[in-house]
């Protein structure tokens, strides 16, 4: 274990806020983790778990315990000429897997593809875009359980996936920390589920490498992909949830907004989700909207940014007040997908 004292915490984020860290420990093996979780608990401190630093909000007074900073890496395959399944270790950068799981033919993650952060970090969140979850090729997730002081393996259905949701996250957050992660692969083709993939798609084929660079050009489009240069780059990507009601509370805000063309996304238990990134719109808080050193994307209404000076304080009052204006506008409450520290 490398153990770095009184350690800056923002560059290792997205959003490049926040304060120092106690102790943060780099974690490369599962050995590493082990000692590093002994070595907080002889000092009865707290530990937090960080991955690629790209759906967290850390507070500017910092962390008064010990960072776990995820860097296992390895990827292992075992096919049978139909299918594979890659294990990937949780500190693999999540977009590179994808690009060796399309340099190897292999469909299911595609649309994932320019998601920042490690591969650990995507069961607990359920990642998911452009028609895809990752609870959808998941088939064990391998974790070191915290309360009973040993590695278990947890198969898909343990792991109570959901919409942006997890065992991990909600379920027992804190209990464990994800080390390993295995995917079972297809060689199909790939499955268009999305409506602005489909149309990318109307008159050639879509080949898996095809997709990839679509979803990428898509995201790079609304600044969800994170480069040097970008005005937006600053963020977690998705700052809300996209919330879900019933049909007849959907239908009934439709006809309060005269908006007969509300995007709606019909689930399976009935319930429909709707837009996230509409409601702020309809609200009247406009791409490019600023609050000091803060503000909304200028290319995505669900993401905010930082800018030059900002502070994690900031940024989550001007969270707290876009939350406000769609809730008095709307009457729809939208919930934080970034985890706050």
């Amino acid at each position: 274990m490398q153990l770095i004292h009184d350690s800056e915490l923002a560059g290792s984020t997205t959003l490049g806020v926040g304060g120092r860290a106690r102790y943060l420990a780099i974690v490369e093996s599962e050995a590493a983790l082990v000692e590093a979780l002994e070595f907080a608990a002889a000092r009865g401190v707290r530990v937090w778990v960080l991955g690629g630093g790209s759906n967290v909000v850390i507070p500017d007074s910092g962390l008064d315990g010990l960072v776990a900073v995820m860097r296992l890496r390895g990827i292992e395959a075992h096919g049978d000429g139909t299918s594979e399944v890659l294990t990937a270790a949780a500190g693999e950068p999540w977009d590179g897997f994808v690009a060796e799981a399309v340099a190897r033919g292999l469909s299911g993650i595609e649309g994932l593809s320019g998601i920042p952060g490690l591969v650990g970090a995507t069961p607990i969140q359920n990642v998911g875009a452009y028609g895809q979850e990752v609870s959808e090729t998941i088939v064990e997730v391998r974790a070191y359980d915290r309360s009973e002081r040993r590695f278990v393996e947890l198969e898909r259905d343990a792991c109570r996936f959901s919409y942006r949701d997890s065992l991990f996250k909600s379920g027992l957050p804190d209990r464990f920390v994800v080390t390993r992660v295995r995917f079972a692969l297809s060689r199909r083709a790939p499955e268009l589920r999305y409506a602005e993939l489909r149309r990318h798609f109307e008159d050639r084929e879509p080949t898996l490498p095809a997709v990839r660079e679509a979803v990428l050009a898509i995201r790079r489009s609304k600044s969800m992909v994170v480069e040097a240069g970008d005005e937006n780059r600053r963020s977690c990507g998705s700052f809300f949830l996209n919330p879900s009601v019933d049909a007849a509370r959907a239908d009934a805000l439709a006809e309060r907004l005269h908006a007969a063309s509300m995007p709606r996304f019909p689930q399976p238990d009935g319930r429909v989700k709707l837009s996230a990134a509409w409601l702020i719109e309809r609200s009247g808080l406009k791409k490019g909207t600023r609050s000091g050193n803060v503000g909304i994307s200028s290319r995505h209404a669900l993401a905010l940014v930082c800018h030059d000076g900002a502070t994690a304080t900031e940024l989550l009052a001007f969270a707290e007040q876009v939350r406000d204006v769609v809730l008095r506008e709307t009457g729809v409450e939208l919930s934080p997908e970034p985890v706050c520290w």
